[in-house]
């Protein structure tokens, strides 16, 4: 066995022209608590899959990383995600042994996959 082991990721980031906007739309979509100033702090969510969220790397046309968020309800997740100002990109689709996925733009352009078990 080896002495290394596999880091895993403990923490996200995004980036916001408009942080206030931007958190305004994620409080507004997912029910998350966003703190305020400078760094807005986004709380650890409450049952999350164990023993935690794994990932993926794939061939695209453009680099990125992207953030996989569970919804109840697709439909209307991406009805609240348009009033909020965000992007319907892709309609709910299904992948072979996968959850339903939606694809949206946040306000600024971010892409996030909602995902639906």
């Amino acid at each position: 066995m080896s002495d290394d082991w596999a880091r895993p990721v403990v923490h996200w980031e995004i980036v916001a022209h408009d942080p206030v906007r931007l958190g305004d739309f994620y409080r507004g979509l997912f029910n998350w608590e966003i703190g305020d100033g400078p760094i807005m702090t986004v709380d650890p969510g409450l049952g999350g899959p164990e023993p935690g969220p794994g990932g993926h790397l794939r061939q695209g046309d453009e680099a990125g990383v992207r953030l996989y968020v569970q919804v109840r309800d697709l439909r209307t997740s991406l009805a609240m995600a348009a009033e909020l100002g965000g992007v319907v990109i892709t309609e709910p689709f299904d992948l072979p042994g996968a959850p339903t996925l939606a694809v949206i733009h946040d306000p600024e352009g971010n892409e996030v996959m909602l995902v639906q078990a």
